[in-house]
């Protein structure tokens, strides 16, 4: 079921209004008669990041720690 609410009517009532879209329930936010807005639960958890994942994937070189040329520094310093 959808429904409609203002911005004026969603900024009193949000943690309803999220409690209802976590429901599954469609709530559509709008600026007068205009939607502008559809609120809707997050699906997935974000994965979790493992330090050192590319262990072993990248390789640096000596020529890493060499200076930069001076045209180099150059176009990083304008």
């Amino acid at each position: 079921m959808k429904t409609v609410h203002s911005i004026h009517a969603a900024k009193t009532n949000l943690s309803r209004l999220v409690k209802k879209a976590s429901a599954g329930e469609e709530v559509v936010i709008a600026r007068g008669k205009t939607p502008v807005v559809r609120l809707v639960p997050i699906d997935a958890d974000r994965p979790c990041r493992r330090f050192g994942v590319m262990r072993g994937h990248a390789r640096v070189t000596n020529a890493f720690f060499e200076p930069l040329p001076a045209e180099e520094l150059d176009a990083w310093e304008r």
